[in-house]
């Protein structure tokens, strides 16, 4: 993704003056750790800049049409993303007196750059990919794949669904405590 960096000016130089950001990204597709989606029509983004005092924040959405492979059947799967951005960029780095103690996985804000700049870049991204799902489905309720033949049960029902479940049911019966009753003679 292309980055994003905004040049602070006179409009946030007051505690509370706010400046309206909207743009959009061309990016053609997002490789994720183990897939890749794509986005027909880019990134489009919406922020509020605050000063607060001793930063900047950003926060707004951003919104995005994605379009990627089914996890269950293999078809195209397409959704809308609408991803909540949240950062805070300060002036300057706290002393380390005021960092948690929870914060050992590294700090909730940025920096402002040096030359009075702010890349927007990580939170416009972390904001898309928190929304994307693990799992992607073409829909709901999608059945997936057939386990025997390989067939998509979206479409064609091949009767091995049925037998896997009997199959299922019967070894289930069969693992009973009771099962070896079930041949048992009372008698009349």
């Amino acid at each position: 993704m292309e980055s994003i960096i905004v040049s602070l000016d006179d409009r946030l130089s007051n505690v509370g003056d706010t400046l309206p950001l909207q743009g959009h990204i061309e990016v053609a597709s997002f490789d994720l750790s183990d897939r890749s989606v794509e986005l027909p029509d880019g990134m489009d983004y919406d922020l509020m800049l605050t000063n607060a005092g001793e930063g900047i924040l950003a926060t707004g959405i951003l919104r995005a049409h994605v379009k990627g492979t089914c996890d269950r059947c293999l078809d195209d799967a397409s959704f809308d993303v609408a991803g909540e951005v949240d950062e805070y960029f300060l002036f300057s780095e706290p002393d380390e007196g005021v960092l948690e103690d929870d914060e050992e996985e590294g700090p909730d804000y940025a920096l402002v750059g040096p030359n009075a700049t702010i890349d927007l870049t990580d939170a416009l991204t972390s904001a898309f990919v928190m929304e994307i799902p693990f799992v992607i489905l073409c829909r709901e309720d999608c059945a997936g794949l057939c386990p025997v033949c390989g067939e998509n049960l979206n479409h064609v029902d091949c009767g091995h669904a049925a037998q896997l479940e009997a199959r299922a049911e019967e070894e289930r019966l069969n693992a009973s405590p009771f099962a070896a009753l079930k041949d048992l003679d009372l008698g009349d």
